[in-house]
């Protein structure tokens, strides 16, 4: 597909849903859609394009008056004389009460008892209530050194068992009085448009979101091995030594990301909105240097700023494709927006920009970086996922691309939608947020989210302990990424020896080195390699979890309220987390810490470490040396584990191990496909089920669907401590009992 068919294709399809939707309406009209079973959608005044939403077919408009409304499983009216609008369940149990603005800028809400949690990422954690939170995006906010880049997005869930999501604005939320108030910001048209949840029920929100904004893309299967960022660079030897010595030291990584000229003196391009090849480095053959990366497996990714003209995908009044673009002029976007008819002889249009890349990308480019755009509004950091999505499949047809960002909204997930956290300081301040800014991110953004192992800019509090801490944080996070200033110490083994240190040419003036005696620390090294291997092991169950957030709308970092809505010391807690649904996470986030108290939900749960068993619903106090994050996983629980491998797409030859943590019947299922094409989107892939009956100590396994040949295979069956089994699989449905 060339790139302008791309380009013609996806203006057509993916942003113009909703304009079916749009027709004249005064503004106290009140118009009430069905969005889902557990959805409302009200509209007052006129409906705007939104590139929240995925295209579909919406259902008639009902108009709401005084009356009640009976609507699907809800019921809903309007109290005309003071605007208040009740959205109940057939039930009459309440979900909301929105009182709208006279003035159209805004509306309040009902707040409920219960913890507050969404609202993107970054900014007070975890629960939001008490807060007054601003608009703001990115990071220009006084809490980024500890909490990260902030993507405000106006989706807020009560988990007493209601969720709002305003769709026609970005606005500010006031949650410290007794009612909920949210603003749009001055000069925004009068109206509102917004969904209203019944979100007794996680599981089914998550699915229903996922259904409206569009199920996000798989991404390939590398994506979740580990990558190593790189920032100034020395020469081409430095680039493949590192490389070699990840191999030679058997330490597992995927991937290689290259900061450009700019923000580092000698980076992989010329400099800033620069796509040529940094001759100093890379010589006058580019692709044969990544040729030799790529022969060592090894993926590679590229760092870039933003263009100086940004562009984005929109619809003109009579159908025809438009683009709309802002400026760019150093950090802030200036000039009004300009609708300007298609014409690809434009330099300034999206096409020739994505064309820009080509030369890059053919010369053996894997993935992108695109940097910054903290000031792009919301149609224009869709655009921006958009297109590093689509480009690279003109490019590249039937190959999953990939890219990360540290900008988003909620949707950006149907074109991949990888965020990292931002420009982080090395404290231990800053670990702890990234747990709870993780999680309500996760909740309202994009399953797929990371942070940079040890913080960006350098302290004196970054340390070998710091770092350990981080790095076995960021095993359990999508992104799996080192990467800071002083980069050498990013590296697993960058704190082995004292002359790894150096401080880099471009560096702050307040970088600090790390404290005396800090280096060397030798105790670093080993305990990467622990958890490199350990997230290399559990590629099986991760990537069927990915496989979860396209099917089901949920995160791979879970919030307990996902699980254990009835349990009010789960909903509140913010500092643990559930990788997928069965294994507990408990990050260490305090220096010199011996013990972690550790929160277990309902239910039995064992020591991964140990196989100590413990009851649930309490608190328990785990000791930790610095080896240990305290992992659990539930019982009834089946883990799928492969052999270490040096890269994702290493072929094993051993049986995958299912751990299977007994005291509860339970199930998973295993998904695979060949992680590096879109056949997936036509259905190819493979999905085996297994299921636990506890007391009869029962396994059964099942081929639910496949489109590869029946092939038995084995695997290698534990059920607590006991002694390994080998189980034989033809792909007949089967029962074996232990």
């Amino acid at each position: 597909m060339s790139p302008r068919r791309f380009l013609i294709r996806a203006l057509a399809g993916g942003l113009l849903g909703v304009s079916l939707l749009a027709h004249a309406a005064q503004p106290g009209d009140v118009r009430v859609y069905q969005a889902t079973p557990h959805s409302v959608r009200l509209v007052i005044g006129p409906i705007q394009d939104t590139p929240v939403l995925a295209s579909r077919a919406w259902p008639e408009a009902q108009e709401l008056g005084s009356d009640n409304l009976a609507l699907g499983g809800w019921r809903l009216n309007h109290d005309a004389a003071t605007g208040t609008i009740r959205i109940c369940r057939a039930d009459d149990s309440l979900v909301q009460e929105i009182r709208p603005d006279a003035s159209g800028q805004g509306f309040s809400f009902a707040l409920g008892a219960g913890p507050l949690l969404g609202l993107g990422g970054g900014g007070r954690q975890f629960d939001r209530r008490g807060a007054v939170l601003p608009l703001l995006n990115g990071q220009w906010t006084p809490d980024k050194s500890t909490h990260g880049a902030r993507i405000a997005v106006p989706y807020l869930i009560g988990t007493e068992g209601w969720a709002i999501f305003v769709l026609s604005s970005p606005g500010s939320f006031d949650l410290a009085g007794a009612r909920g108030e949210f603003r749009t910001p001055v000069g925004t048209p009068p109206g509102l448009d917004l969904l209203v949840f019944d979100a007794r029920d996680p599981l089914a929100l998550m699915r229903e979101l996922a259904e409206l904004t569009g199920p996000a893309v798989l991404p390939p299967k590398w994506a979740f091995g580990y990558l190593q960022s790189h920032r100034t660079l020395t020469s081409a030897a430095e680039v493949l030594a590192v490389a070699d010595i990840f191999r030679a030291k058997e330490l597992p990584c995927d991937g290689v990301i290259y900061l450009g000229t700019g923000f580092c003196p000698s980076g992989w391009n010329r400099g800033h909105d620069s796509l040529e090849f940094n001759p100093a480095i890379f010589g006058d053959k580019p692709a044969a240097l990544l040729e030799k990366l790529h022969a060592r497996n090894f993926h590679i990714v590229a760092h870039v700023t933003p263009p100086p003209v940004e562009l984005r995908y929109a619809s003109g009044p009579a159908g025809a494709p438009e683009l709309v673009r802002k400026r760019w002029d150093g950090d802030e976007l200036h000039g009004a927006v300009t609708d300007v008819a298609v014409d690809v002889a434009d330099s300034r249009h999206v096409e020739n920009y994505w064309r820009r890349h080509e030369s890059a990308f053919a010369a053996g480019m894997d993935g992108w970086w695109p940097d910054e755009g903290d000031a792009y509004d919301v149609a224009s950091r869709f655009a921006r996922h958009r297109m590093y999505y689509e480009g690279p499949l003109a490019s590249r047809p039937g190959v999953r691309p990939w890219n990360f960002q540290r900008n988003g909204y909620t949707g950006v997930a149907r074109y991949g939608g990888w965020i990292w956290s931002g420009d982080l300081e090395s404290r231990w301040a800053s670990l702890a947020a990234q747990v709870p800014v993780a999680l309500n991110f996760s909740l309202t953004v994009s399953p797929f989210w990371g942070s940079d192992i040890g913080g960006w800019k350098p302290t004196r509090e970054l340390t070998g302990e710091l770092f350990v801490r981080w790095f076995q944080f960021a095993a359990f996070t999508p992104s799996f990424r080192g990467h800071g200033r002083m980069w050498q110490l990013r590296l697993p083994w960058g704190w082995g020896v004292e002359s790894m240190w150096q401080r880099e040419p471009a560096a702050a003036p307040d970088d600090e080195a790390p404290a005396p005696g800090a280096l060397p620390d030798a105790r670093v090294e080993p305990i990467c390699r622990r958890y490199l291997e350990l997230r290399y092991q559990l590629l099986p169950y991760n990537y069927s979890l990915a496989r979860q957030a396209r099917d089901d709308g949920l995160p791979l970092m879970r919030a307990l309220w996902l699980h254990y809505p009835q349990d009010a010391c789960a909903i509140a807690c913010g500092d643990e987390y559930l990788w997928g649904r069965d294994l507990l996470v408990a990050p260490v986030t305090s220096p010199g810490a011996a013990t972690r108290k550790v929160y277990l939900p309902p239910g039995q749960w064992h020591d991964w470490w140990t196989g100590a068993r413990h009851a649930g619903g309490r608190d328990i106090t785990r000791a930790v040396d610095l080896a240990t994050l305290p992992l659990y996983a539930r019982a009834g629980a089946i883990i799928p584990l492969d052999a270490v491998r040096q890269h994702t797409g290493e072929v094993l030859s051993t049986p995958t191990t299912l751990r299977i943590f007994p005291g509860a019947d339970g199930a998973f299922t295993l998904y695979a496909d060949d992680g590096a094409t879109t056949a997936y989107l036509a259905g190819h892939g493979t999905w085996t089920r297994f299921t636990w009956h506890d007391a009869a100590r029962r396994l059964r396994i099942e081929r639910l669907k496949s489109d590869a040949p029946l092939a038995p295979r084995e695997f290698l069956v534990q059920v607590g401590l006991g002694t390994p089994r080998v189980v034989s699989f033809d792909g007949q449905a089967a029962e074996i009992v232990f």
